[in-house]
């Protein structure tokens, strides 16, 4: 689940890294986060506690969702680059130039 999840996820993401998508990478990576948690608590029957023994590390630090050697990977550390402004470098099939 998590390789299709990735796929799917860094495709969305390549295809609007041009926008200004930087919130909204972050606002779907906390999504996707949750909802494997409540999906992993609902199937095993965990409680928080058991969420944070699986995914704290002894040093207290939360770690990435893996399942063996596949991790959920952020979108959110896609770089954002935007287009830059052309304006009348664009060329224009309408405008007539004249040759003196």
């Amino acid at each position: 689940m998590l390789t299709r999840l990735n796929l799917v996820m860094h495709g969305w993401a390549n295809y609007f890294r041009h926008a200004v998508a930087k919130n909204t990478f972050d606002m779907l990576d906390s999504l996707a986060w949750w909802r494997i948690v409540r999906m992993m608590r609902q199937r095993h029957h965990w409680r928080w506690k058991d969420v944070r023994r699986w995914l704290v590390t002894p040093s207290g630090r939360w770690r990435a969702i893996n399942a063996g050697e596949i991790e959920l990977r952020r979108i959110a550390a896609i770089p954002v680059t935007r287009y830059r402004y052309r304006a009348s470098n664009i060329p224009n099939a309408y405008v007539q130039t004249t040759h003196a």
